[in-house]
Protein backbone atom coordinates (compact mmCIF):
# COMPACT_ATOMS: atom_id res chain seq x y z
CA UNK A 1 0.00 0.00 0.00
CA UNK A 2 1.19 3.43 -1.15
CA UNK A 3 1.82 6.08 1.59
CA UNK A 4 -0.38 8.87 1.70
CA UNK A 5 1.05 12.18 0.68
CA UNK A 6 1.67 14.81 3.56
CA UNK A 7 -0.33 17.65 2.85
CA UNK A 8 2.71 20.26 2.78
CA UNK A 9 4.28 17.78 0.30
CA UNK A 10 0.95 18.30 -1.57
CA UNK A 11 1.68 22.18 -1.10
CA UNK A 12 4.99 22.40 -2.15
CA UNK A 13 3.74 20.22 -5.31
CA UNK A 14 1.76 22.52 -5.99
CA UNK A 15 4.08 25.42 -5.75
CA UNK A 16 6.23 23.92 -8.25
CA UNK A 17 3.91 22.89 -10.25
CA UNK A 18 2.40 26.51 -10.36
CA UNK A 19 5.75 27.80 -11.28
CA UNK A 20 6.28 25.56 -14.16
CA UNK A 21 2.63 26.03 -15.59
CA UNK A 22 3.43 29.81 -15.17
CA UNK A 23 6.50 30.02 -17.14
CA UNK A 24 5.06 27.99 -19.97
CA UNK A 25 1.71 29.42 -20.24
CA UNK A 26 2.72 33.20 -19.10
CA UNK A 27 -0.57 35.36 -19.03
CA UNK A 28 -3.15 32.21 -19.86
CA UNK A 29 -2.69 31.18 -16.66
CA UNK A 30 -5.02 33.80 -15.72
CA UNK A 31 -7.92 31.33 -16.83
CA UNK A 32 -7.26 29.13 -13.43
CA UNK A 33 -6.95 31.75 -11.07
CA UNK A 34 -10.72 31.54 -9.91
CA UNK A 35 -9.59 28.68 -8.11
CA UNK A 36 -6.61 30.47 -5.67
CA UNK A 37 -9.29 33.21 -5.48
CA UNK A 38 -11.77 30.60 -3.54
CA UNK A 39 -9.43 29.38 -1.67
CA UNK A 40 -8.61 32.83 -0.21
CA UNK A 41 -12.57 32.91 0.49
CA UNK A 42 -12.36 29.84 2.18
CA UNK A 43 -10.19 31.14 4.19
CA UNK A 44 -11.32 34.30 5.06
CA UNK A 45 -14.50 32.67 5.89
CA UNK A 46 -13.41 31.07 8.43
CA UNK A 47 -11.00 33.54 10.27
CA UNK A 48 -13.98 35.35 12.47
CA UNK A 49 -15.70 32.19 13.83
CA UNK A 50 -11.49 30.85 14.57
CA UNK A 51 -10.64 33.55 16.26
CA UNK A 52 -14.01 33.91 18.53
CA UNK A 53 -14.43 30.60 19.53
CA UNK A 54 -10.65 29.36 19.88
CA UNK A 55 -10.15 32.89 22.01
CA UNK A 56 -12.22 32.37 24.30
CA UNK A 57 -11.82 28.97 25.31
CA UNK A 58 -8.34 30.41 25.42
CA UNK A 59 -8.91 32.98 27.79
CA UNK A 60 -11.20 31.21 29.82
CA UNK A 61 -8.78 28.49 30.33
CA UNK A 62 -6.81 31.04 31.77
CA UNK A 63 -8.57 30.58 34.95
CA UNK A 64 -5.74 28.56 36.16
CA UNK A 65 -3.85 32.09 37.36
CA UNK A 66 -6.29 32.66 39.84
CA UNK A 67 -5.99 29.42 41.53
CA UNK A 68 -1.87 29.72 40.54
CA UNK A 69 -1.50 32.76 41.60
CA UNK A 70 2.04 34.36 41.50
CA UNK A 71 3.05 31.17 38.80
CA UNK A 72 0.21 31.97 36.49
CA UNK A 73 0.69 35.69 36.19
CA UNK A 74 4.13 35.61 36.13
CA UNK A 75 3.94 33.23 32.84
CA UNK A 76 1.27 34.94 31.26
CA UNK A 77 3.15 37.97 31.82
CA UNK A 78 6.49 36.53 30.49
CA UNK A 79 4.76 35.22 27.63
CA UNK A 80 3.08 38.68 26.58
CA UNK A 81 6.78 40.43 26.36
CA UNK A 82 8.30 37.71 24.53
CA UNK A 83 5.51 37.76 22.28
CA UNK A 84 5.99 41.29 21.74
CA UNK A 85 9.36 41.80 21.25
CA UNK A 86 9.35 38.31 18.89
CA UNK A 87 6.73 40.45 16.77
CA UNK A 88 8.57 43.86 17.07
CA UNK A 89 11.97 41.45 15.78
CA UNK A 90 9.93 40.24 12.72
CA UNK A 91 9.15 43.63 11.69
CA UNK A 92 12.86 45.12 12.30
CA UNK A 93 14.17 42.41 10.25
CA UNK A 94 11.98 42.81 7.32
CA UNK A 95 12.31 46.58 7.20
CA UNK A 96 15.70 46.55 7.87
CA UNK A 97 16.77 43.48 5.04
CA UNK A 98 13.61 44.35 3.07
CA UNK A 99 12.63 41.00 1.37
CA UNK A 100 10.27 41.90 -0.96
CA UNK A 101 12.18 45.10 -2.39
CA UNK A 102 13.54 43.90 -6.13
CA UNK A 103 10.71 43.64 -8.55
CA UNK A 104 10.69 46.49 -11.06
CA UNK A 105 8.12 49.30 -10.28
CA UNK A 106 5.87 48.11 -13.84
CA UNK A 107 5.21 44.53 -11.58
CA UNK A 108 4.52 46.16 -8.07
CA UNK A 109 2.19 48.53 -10.31
CA UNK A 110 0.65 45.59 -11.72
CA UNK A 111 0.20 43.45 -8.56
CA UNK A 112 -1.29 46.14 -6.80
CA UNK A 113 -3.63 46.96 -9.81
CA UNK A 114 -5.15 43.46 -9.93
CA UNK A 115 -5.27 43.66 -6.25
CA UNK A 116 -6.88 46.97 -6.24
CA UNK A 117 -9.97 45.54 -8.79
CA UNK A 118 -10.80 42.05 -6.79
CA UNK A 119 -11.55 44.38 -3.69
CA UNK A 120 -14.85 45.27 -2.95
CA UNK A 121 -16.23 48.46 -1.09
CA UNK A 122 -12.64 49.30 0.07
CA UNK A 123 -11.13 52.59 -0.16
CA UNK A 124 -7.74 52.94 -2.41
CA UNK A 125 -4.93 51.02 -0.31
CA UNK A 126 -2.23 54.07 -0.62
CA UNK A 127 -4.19 56.49 1.93
CA UNK A 128 -3.15 57.55 4.91
CA UNK A 129 -3.47 54.42 7.72
CA UNK A 130 -5.20 55.69 11.15
CA UNK A 131 -3.24 56.74 13.73
CA UNK A 132 -2.37 54.24 16.86
CA UNK A 133 -4.83 56.16 18.93
CA UNK A 134 -7.51 56.14 16.58
CA UNK A 135 -6.63 51.86 16.48
CA UNK A 136 -6.95 51.51 20.17
CA UNK A 137 -9.96 53.16 20.90
CA UNK A 138 -11.67 51.42 18.05
CA UNK A 139 -10.73 47.89 19.30
CA UNK A 140 -14.18 48.58 21.52
CA UNK A 141 -16.96 47.51 19.07
CA UNK A 142 -20.38 50.08 19.41
CA UNK A 143 -21.96 46.64 18.04
CA UNK A 144 -20.33 43.35 18.00
CA UNK A 145 -22.60 41.65 15.73
CA UNK A 146 -21.59 44.42 13.17
CA UNK A 147 -17.75 43.79 14.01
CA UNK A 148 -18.25 40.12 13.40
CA UNK A 149 -20.36 40.67 10.52
CA UNK A 150 -17.78 43.52 9.17
CA UNK A 151 -14.68 41.18 10.04
CA UNK A 152 -13.03 43.63 12.25
CA UNK A 153 -11.06 41.56 13.76
CA UNK A 154 -9.25 44.16 16.17
CA UNK A 155 -12.63 44.16 17.93
CA UNK A 156 -13.48 40.60 17.15
CA UNK A 157 -10.45 39.43 19.50
CA UNK A 158 -11.92 42.40 22.37
CA UNK A 159 -15.10 40.77 22.81
CA UNK A 160 -13.30 37.06 22.44
CA UNK A 161 -11.45 37.77 25.35
CA UNK A 162 -13.64 40.07 27.12
CA UNK A 163 -16.68 36.93 27.16
CA UNK A 164 -13.73 34.39 27.92
CA UNK A 165 -12.04 36.36 30.98
CA UNK A 166 -15.98 36.76 32.14
CA UNK A 167 -16.97 33.38 31.81
CA UNK A 168 -13.79 32.46 34.34
CA UNK A 169 -15.63 34.61 36.91
CA UNK A 170 -19.04 32.95 37.08
CA UNK A 171 -19.83 29.93 38.69
CA UNK A 172 -18.88 26.23 37.28
CA UNK A 173 -22.21 24.93 37.49
CA UNK A 174 -23.11 28.28 34.99
CA UNK A 175 -20.41 28.60 32.74
CA UNK A 176 -19.32 24.72 31.84
CA UNK A 177 -22.70 24.00 29.56
CA UNK A 178 -21.38 27.15 27.48
CA UNK A 179 -18.17 25.93 27.54
CA UNK A 180 -19.10 22.42 25.92
CA UNK A 181 -20.93 24.47 23.12
CA UNK A 182 -18.30 26.66 22.63
CA UNK A 183 -15.51 23.52 22.72
CA UNK A 184 -18.16 21.35 20.34
CA UNK A 185 -18.26 24.62 17.80
CA UNK A 186 -14.20 25.40 18.14
CA UNK A 187 -13.96 21.55 17.26
CA UNK A 188 -15.69 21.78 14.34
CA UNK A 189 -14.42 25.23 13.05
CA UNK A 190 -11.31 23.35 12.83
CA UNK A 191 -12.49 20.40 10.91
CA UNK A 192 -13.74 22.41 8.79
CA UNK A 193 -9.83 24.42 8.72
CA UNK A 194 -8.72 21.04 7.66
CA UNK A 195 -11.50 20.21 4.53
CA UNK A 196 -10.13 23.88 3.54
CA UNK A 197 -6.34 23.19 3.82
CA UNK A 198 -7.30 20.06 1.13
CA UNK A 199 -8.03 22.90 -1.15
CA UNK A 200 -4.62 24.71 -1.03
CA UNK A 201 -2.75 22.32 -3.04
CA UNK A 202 -4.72 23.56 -6.02
CA UNK A 203 -5.12 27.16 -4.64
CA UNK A 204 -1.53 27.70 -4.53
CA UNK A 205 -1.10 26.25 -7.72
CA UNK A 206 -3.20 28.73 -9.42
CA UNK A 207 -2.25 31.70 -7.58
CA UNK A 208 1.44 31.36 -8.09
CA UNK A 209 0.77 30.24 -12.03
CA UNK A 210 -1.37 33.32 -12.38
CA UNK A 211 1.42 35.42 -10.58
CA UNK A 212 4.49 33.66 -12.20
CA UNK A 213 2.46 33.74 -15.80
CA UNK A 214 2.28 37.77 -15.22
CA UNK A 215 5.76 38.80 -13.88
CA UNK A 216 8.01 35.91 -14.69
CA UNK A 217 10.83 33.80 -12.81
CA UNK A 218 12.04 37.18 -11.00
CA UNK A 219 9.89 37.02 -8.00
CA UNK A 220 10.98 33.40 -6.79
CA UNK A 221 14.23 35.10 -6.16
CA UNK A 222 12.32 37.51 -3.61
CA UNK A 223 10.95 34.86 -2.08
CA UNK A 224 14.14 33.08 -1.64
CA UNK A 225 15.46 36.33 0.00
CA UNK A 226 12.04 36.23 2.65
CA UNK A 227 12.89 32.26 3.64
CA UNK A 228 16.28 33.94 4.60
CA UNK A 229 15.42 36.80 6.32
CA UNK A 230 12.70 34.94 8.51
CA UNK A 231 15.03 32.40 9.17
CA UNK A 232 17.80 34.84 10.35
CA UNK A 233 15.08 36.65 12.18
CA UNK A 234 14.10 33.55 14.21
CA UNK A 235 17.57 32.15 14.64
CA UNK A 236 18.33 35.75 16.44
CA UNK A 237 15.31 35.70 18.53
CA UNK A 238 16.08 32.05 20.07
CA UNK A 239 19.95 32.60 20.12
CA UNK A 240 20.48 35.98 21.32
CA UNK A 241 17.02 37.33 23.10
CA UNK A 242 16.06 34.10 25.07
CA UNK A 243 19.78 33.29 25.33
CA UNK A 244 19.75 36.60 27.75
CA UNK A 245 16.53 36.15 28.97
CA UNK A 246 17.89 32.98 30.13
CA UNK A 247 21.19 34.69 31.89
CA UNK A 248 19.98 37.04 33.29
CA UNK A 249 16.24 36.31 34.46
CA UNK A 250 17.11 32.92 34.81
CA UNK A 251 20.62 32.90 36.13
CA UNK A 252 22.12 30.52 33.51
CA UNK A 253 24.64 29.87 31.08
CA UNK A 254 22.87 30.20 27.64
CA UNK A 255 25.43 27.67 25.86
CA UNK A 256 24.61 24.99 28.85
CA UNK A 257 20.65 25.66 28.74
CA UNK A 258 20.62 24.93 24.63
CA UNK A 259 22.96 22.17 25.21
CA UNK A 260 20.72 20.32 27.68
CA UNK A 261 17.17 21.41 25.61
CA UNK A 262 18.51 20.53 22.55
CA UNK A 263 16.77 17.01 21.64
CA UNK A 264 13.20 19.04 22.48
CA UNK A 265 13.98 21.92 20.06
CA UNK A 266 14.80 19.13 17.65
CA UNK A 267 11.72 17.40 17.77
CA UNK A 268 9.91 20.23 17.69
CA UNK A 269 11.58 21.19 14.81
CA UNK A 270 10.96 17.87 12.93
CA UNK A 271 7.17 17.55 14.02
CA UNK A 272 6.55 21.21 13.62
CA UNK A 273 4.31 20.23 16.64
CA UNK A 274 4.40 21.71 20.10
CA UNK A 275 1.91 19.73 21.70
CA UNK A 276 3.62 17.14 20.59
CA UNK A 277 7.21 18.40 22.22
CA UNK A 278 6.03 18.93 25.79
CA UNK A 279 7.22 15.54 27.01
CA UNK A 280 10.23 15.62 25.27
CA UNK A 281 10.57 19.01 26.76
CA UNK A 282 9.80 18.66 30.56
CA UNK A 283 12.53 15.57 30.36
CA UNK A 284 15.10 18.13 29.41
CA UNK A 285 13.96 20.59 31.59
CA UNK A 286 14.53 18.03 33.81
CA UNK A 287 18.35 17.83 33.22
CA UNK A 288 18.73 21.16 32.80
CA UNK A 289 16.86 21.47 36.70
CA UNK A 290 13.90 22.99 36.87
CA UNK A 291 11.32 21.47 39.37
CA UNK A 292 8.28 19.49 37.47
CA UNK A 293 5.89 21.63 39.48
CA UNK A 294 7.02 24.43 37.36
CA UNK A 295 8.02 22.60 33.63
CA UNK A 296 4.42 20.84 33.93
CA UNK A 297 2.46 24.12 34.31
CA UNK A 298 4.73 26.48 31.86
CA UNK A 299 5.60 23.90 29.26
CA UNK A 300 1.70 22.98 28.42
CA UNK A 301 0.72 26.98 28.97
CA UNK A 302 3.16 28.18 26.33
CA UNK A 303 1.97 25.88 24.45
CA UNK A 304 -0.98 26.81 24.17
CA UNK A 305 -0.75 30.97 24.61
CA UNK A 306 2.59 31.33 23.97
CA UNK A 307 4.24 31.87 20.06
CA UNK A 308 7.33 33.71 19.64
CA UNK A 309 8.44 32.48 16.33
CA UNK A 310 4.54 32.31 15.27
CA UNK A 311 4.14 36.11 16.09
CA UNK A 312 7.92 36.77 14.60
CA UNK A 313 6.90 34.81 11.15
CA UNK A 314 3.97 36.97 11.23
CA UNK A 315 5.48 40.38 11.35
CA UNK A 316 8.34 39.70 8.40
CA UNK A 317 5.31 37.90 6.22
CA UNK A 318 3.29 41.01 6.57
CA UNK A 319 5.92 43.17 5.62
CA UNK A 320 7.20 41.00 2.84
CA UNK A 321 3.77 40.92 0.87
CA UNK A 322 3.36 44.80 1.58
CA UNK A 323 6.93 45.28 0.28
CA UNK A 324 5.45 42.75 -2.95
CA UNK A 325 2.61 44.82 -3.64
CA UNK A 326 4.62 48.39 -3.16
CA UNK A 327 2.44 48.88 -0.01
CA UNK A 328 4.02 51.49 2.20
CA UNK A 329 3.14 50.36 6.03
CA UNK A 330 3.09 53.72 8.89
CA UNK A 331 4.37 52.89 11.80
CA UNK A 332 0.27 53.05 13.26
CA UNK A 333 -0.18 49.75 10.62
CA UNK A 334 3.02 48.33 12.42
CA UNK A 335 2.03 48.79 15.86
CA UNK A 336 -1.49 47.36 14.76
CA UNK A 337 0.33 44.19 13.75
CA UNK A 338 2.05 44.10 16.84
CA UNK A 339 -1.20 44.28 18.82
CA UNK A 340 -3.27 42.14 17.16
CA UNK A 341 -0.25 38.81 17.70
CA UNK A 342 0.44 39.45 21.02
CA UNK A 343 -3.71 39.26 21.30
CA UNK A 344 -4.39 36.66 19.22
CA UNK A 345 -1.36 34.59 20.84
CA UNK A 346 -3.67 33.46 23.48
CA UNK A 347 -5.66 30.35 22.56
CA UNK A 348 -4.21 30.39 18.78
CA UNK A 349 -0.45 28.61 19.40
CA UNK A 350 -1.16 24.91 18.53
CA UNK A 351 -4.38 25.13 16.54
CA UNK A 352 -4.19 23.11 13.06
CA UNK A 353 -3.50 25.82 10.54
CA UNK A 354 -3.40 28.77 12.90
CA UNK A 355 -0.63 30.46 11.58
CA UNK A 356 -1.53 30.88 8.35
CA UNK A 357 -5.23 31.71 9.32
CA UNK A 358 -3.66 34.71 11.95
CA UNK A 359 -1.93 35.67 8.98
CA UNK A 360 -4.59 36.20 7.21
CA UNK A 361 -6.55 38.07 9.57
CA UNK A 362 -3.28 40.51 10.01
CA UNK A 363 -2.57 41.22 6.68
CA UNK A 364 -6.94 42.09 5.97
CA UNK A 365 -6.58 44.20 9.36
CA UNK A 366 -3.97 46.76 7.69
CA UNK A 367 -4.97 46.63 4.03
CA UNK A 368 -2.73 44.18 2.91
CA UNK A 369 -3.45 41.71 -0.08
CA UNK A 370 -4.56 37.88 0.93
CA UNK A 371 -3.14 36.71 -2.46
CA UNK A 372 0.21 37.08 -1.52
CA UNK A 373 -0.24 34.15 1.14
CA UNK A 374 0.00 31.49 -2.00
CA UNK A 375 3.50 32.50 -2.52
CA UNK A 376 4.69 32.06 0.98
CA UNK A 377 2.37 29.11 2.03
CA UNK A 378 5.09 26.60 -0.72
CA UNK A 379 7.59 27.22 1.63
CA UNK A 380 5.25 27.29 4.96
CA UNK A 381 6.47 23.86 5.67
CA UNK A 382 10.35 24.73 6.47
CA UNK A 383 9.29 27.86 8.23
CA UNK A 384 7.18 26.41 10.29
CA UNK A 385 9.29 23.54 11.13
CA UNK A 386 12.07 26.46 12.54
CA UNK A 387 9.21 28.77 14.07
CA UNK A 388 7.69 25.54 16.14
CA UNK A 389 11.54 25.54 17.50
CA UNK A 390 11.75 28.92 18.17
CA UNK A 391 8.02 29.10 20.57
CA UNK A 392 9.82 25.69 22.26
CA UNK A 393 12.54 27.07 23.46
CA UNK A 394 10.76 30.16 24.31
CA UNK A 395 8.89 28.02 26.54
CA UNK A 396 11.51 26.04 28.26
CA UNK A 397 13.11 29.58 28.73
CA UNK A 398 10.15 30.62 30.61
CA UNK A 399 10.17 27.48 32.95
CA UNK A 400 13.75 28.59 33.71
CA UNK A 401 12.69 31.82 34.77
CA UNK A 402 9.70 30.84 36.77
CA UNK A 403 11.81 28.47 38.05
CA UNK A 404 15.12 30.88 38.90
CA UNK A 405 11.95 33.60 40.16
CA UNK A 406 10.32 31.68 42.66
CA UNK A 407 12.94 29.32 44.32
CA UNK A 408 15.62 32.48 44.46
CA UNK A 409 18.26 30.41 42.77
CA UNK A 410 18.81 29.59 39.54
CA UNK A 411 18.37 25.91 38.97
CA UNK A 412 20.91 22.77 39.27
CA UNK A 413 21.03 19.51 37.70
Amino acid sequence: MSKKIPLHTKIFIGLVLGVIIGLIFGPKTRAIEFLGTIFIRLITMIVVPLVFFSLSLGTASLGDIKKLGRIGLKSFLYFCLTTALAITMGLLVANLLKPGIGLNDQVKKELLKNYQQTVENRTSLLQEKPSLISVLVNIVPTNPIKAMAEGEMLQVIFIAIIFGLCLTFITEEKSKPLLKIFEAANDTILQVINLVMKFAPYGVLALVASIIGQFGAGILLTLLKYVLVTITGLAFHALVVDGLLVKFLGKIKPSYFFKKTSDAALIAFSTSSSNATIPVALECLDNVGVKREYSSFVIPLGATINMDGTALYQGVAAIFIAQIYGLELTLGAQATIVLMALLASVGTAGVPGAGMIMLAMVLKQVGIPLEGVALILGVDRLIDMCRTAVNMLGNMAASVFIHTSEEKRPPVA
